[in-house]
């Protein structure tokens, strides 16, 4: 109790002496309020924010913990009526250093796999490539440092998932490999800071402290054709800076190709280790030549072992 009434008088104090947000020249970020009247070290979380690997350390988890899922892929048309849909249980099994998947319960509707039991949706190809390990995967460790996420070499649905898999962990980086697009998800250069405002808030997520960092279009650039990015909002740990929760939204129509994209990931902490718990997508997109597909997952992580 009294480290809420603490929590409640700090934001209070931050609002009473100003009143709204300042803008600093050098970062080109807004600080909110509270920041400034407590005097944060705005600079260094700033720097902080952008060199963050704590949100692709927390997936990396995944690969050395046992842990039970719950997995919902819904895929519908472009009238929204659903085609297909994906149900099942699973509990990742870690012995030495190998892990396995085993499907503990399973049901599906509609054309959501082929005669031979494949995947008919890429959607549903993803996303079993990033939560279901393939036979037994050994050899995976949790490290980040030196470990590079690259489409290097990589081609089709290979090429596809690291191209995810940066959109998942380091969203704001510059995703190669996507026509007309990838220098314009880097949120962090000069350019972007033209078409961006960006946030650095105080705040509670889920009774803890948190620094809060918000990116979303200036006011008039929501159409913009270098804008990609909708929101994205991300609460680090005031403590140590570890990711706690981030959701973002994208959308972009290049002729040949569109999407239009949201993702929410909240974390947990098992042990020493941060985890993901609950991952939500919801998005369409559509390739010439590979056609449309419209869908959505969540994926639910407990009993961490």
């Amino acid at each position: 109790m009294q480290k809420a009434f603490f929590f409640v008088g700090f934001l209070l104090c931050g609002t009473v002496a100003v009143a709204q947000p300042a803008f600093d020249t050098m970062t080109g970020v807004y600080l909110q309020p509270v920041i400034i009247r407590n005097n944060l070290n705005y600079k260094t979380i700033l720097a902080q924010i952008k060199a963050d690997t704590t949100f692709y350390k927390s997936f990396k988890n995944l690969r050395i913990l046992g842990y039970d899922a719950y997995n919902s892929i819904t895929m519908k048309d472009k009238k929204e009526r659903i085609t297909a849909t994906y149900q099942s249980k699973t509990t990742q099994e870690r012995r030495g250093d190998c892990r396995t998947t085993k499907v503990l319960e399973q049901q599906t509707t509609g054309d959501f796999f082929d005669a031979n039991n494949n995947y008919n949706y890429t959607t549903a190809k993803l996303y079993a490539s990033l939560f279901f390990a393939k036979g037994e995967q050994c050899g995976e460790d949790n490290i980040v440092k030196h470990s590079q996420i690259t489409t290097q070499n990589k081609e089709g649905l290979d090429k596809n998932r690291e191209q995810l898999k940066m959109l998942f962990f380091t969203p704001g980086q510059k995703i190669p490999g996507i026509p007309f697009i990838g220098n314009k998800l880097d949120l962090y250069d000069d350019n972007a800071h033209k078409n961006y405002d960006y946030t650095l808030d105080y705040a509670d997520y889920n009774g803890v402290y948190a620094y809060k960092f918000s990116i979303i279009p200036k006011q008039g650039k929501e159409t913009n054709n270098d804008v990609v990015v909708d929101e994205m909002t991300t609460w680090f740990s005031a403590t140590n800076m570890q990711v706690l929760a981030r959701t973002y939204s994208l959308s972009y129509s290049a002729g040949v190709y569109s999407f239009n994209v949201r993702m929410e990931v909240e974390m947990t902490q098992f042990k020493q280790l941060w985890v993901p718990k609950v991952l939500r997508y919801k998005g369409r997109w559509n390739v010439v030549f590979k056609g449309r597909e419209n869908g959505e997952f969540t994926a639910t992580l407990f009993n961490f072992k």
